[in-house]
């Protein structure tokens, strides 16, 4: 997970709010007698709490990261996210995808106070600033390619992915002007979903869930975390996705680009204009009406001007975008 470079924390002891049973359960799976000295919450997570831990003891402390679900919705589906996200971090570490080392997971809480994972702490940061956007596109559009390419055996291959919204559940913006536009775009995904070649997708990868070192031409993604969702469908549905979220923080022409970057770098995208746009319509509507699910981890992370107001306007635009380009 996200080491300290440019990360907001909030000082929070792993004892508060009854944490003494996770405590327990970390320094027993670290071992060696060492012992949590200091723990400090990250900001950004929306799903999760997630803090950091030093394990110090003899030699050199060890930072670690604990995520643990809190929200009671997220606690009743820990099981089978937890695993999953252990089995994904186990299956990757043979792969040049830059994920955290797994130390643990208590998924039932049968040990701890909450659904848990355990895992090394990864260097980098999130950046979601409007410095350098262009160029972390382009390493986010090559480091999704990679995970794509990724090969799994087939008994060990993750969920068929999960639509994030359908026709009948998008809520649409109440103010907007252009309320054609919004039905045109829940006409298109009331279509049977098209056929597709089936990959390894990652299946919630967007800025918030990467991590950069550096700057300029020494720019990189160190890490790529919250592997919860990881599911088995369509490639389009990832750079979707993606593309979708840059949309909102930047604009519609940063969302548009990423397909191109990702198809510049070795991507495999279907063909079909029509269906490409289904995938990019099915994300995007999942956001409806202003994002707020994303927005609020977003203006923790330093992003105050995504108002639900400009986040619904460039929704639409981006939407507005994709029509002209494939609808």
């Amino acid at each position: 997970m996200v080491a300290n470079e440019g990360v907001a924390f909030v000082g929070a002891d792993v004892d508060d709010q009854g944490w003494s049973a996770t405590r327990a359960w970390v320094e027993e799976r670290v071992g060696e007698g060492r012992r949590i000295d200091d723990a400090e919450r990250l900001r950004g997570g929306w799903t999760s709490e997630m803090r950091r831990l030093r394990v110090s003891g003899t030699g050199e402390p060890q930072w670690l990261v604990l995520r643990s679900f809190v929200k009671p919705f997220f606690v009743q589906h820990a099981k089978g996210l937890l695993t999953r996200e252990a089995d994904i971090l186990r299956l990757l570490r043979e792969t040049d995808v830059p994920v955290a080392a797994f130390h643990g997971v208590d998924a039932t809480a049968a040990y701890c106070d909450h659904p848990s994972l355990l895992m090394s702490l990864l260097p980098g940061s999130v950046r979601l600033g409007e410095e350098e956007t262009e160029l972390r596109t382009e390493l986010l559009a090559r480091q999704l390619v990679g995970i794509h390419q990724v090969r799994v055996p087939v008994d060990a291959r993750p969920r068929e992915y999960q639509a994030w919204t359908s026709p009948d559940r998008v809520r649409l913006p109440e103010s907007t002007e252009r309320p054609q536009l919004w039905q045109r775009a829940v006409e298109v995904i009331r279509r049977d979903p098209p056929d597709y070649r089936p990959c390894f997708l990652h299946r919630d990868f967007h800025p918030g869930n990467v991590l950069f070192t550096g700057q300029g031409a020494r720019l990189e993604i160190t890490g790529v975390v919250d592997w919860v969702e990881t599911s088995w469908g369509p490639a389009d549905l990832d750079v979707a996705h993606c593309s979708t979220a840059l949309a909102l923080l930047y604009g519609a022409e940063e969302g548009m680009r990423l397909a191109d970057r990702y198809l510049a770098s070795g991507g495999t995208l279907t063909e079909d204009p029509s269906a490409h746009l289904y995938w990019r319509v099915l994300d995007a509507l999942a956001f409806a009406p202003d994002a707020e699910k994303v927005a609020v981890p977003w203006r923790e992370l330093g992003r105050d001007d995504l108002t639900p107001v400009l986040l619904t306007s460039r929704l639409e635009e981006y939407l507005d975008e994709l029509f002209r380009r494939f609808g």
